[in-house]
């Protein structure tokens, strides 16, 4: 069977305190339990995501920064497990 990803994008004209904020909203909407038991009923695992930036060419990801202000490009990750239910 062919897998398919949903890649969505959602353009943030906001500073970065204020696009992590926004961003840790819509990550939070996805963590419903109700949202949770639909997507293990259809066989999803996992949901990974990150915030990009549009000026950085790498796949940045400005949810995780070092203390020094450097930021990661591993892409954090929802499990949807039982436990999570």
């Amino acid at each position: 069977m062919t897998a398919y990803r949903l890649h969505i994008d959602i353009p943030l004209p906001l500073s970065e305190a204020d696009a992590l904020t926004v961003s840790e909203m819509v990550v939070a909407t996805l963590q419903s339990p109700q949202l949770f038991q639909e997507l293990q009923s259809r066989g999803v695992s996992s949901i990974n995501y990150r915030l990009g930036h549009d000026d950085d060419r790498q796949r940045s990801n400005y949810f995780v920064k070092t203390p020094s202000g450097h930021v990661s490009n591993q892409k954090n990750r929802i499990t949807v497990t039982e436990e999570t239910l």
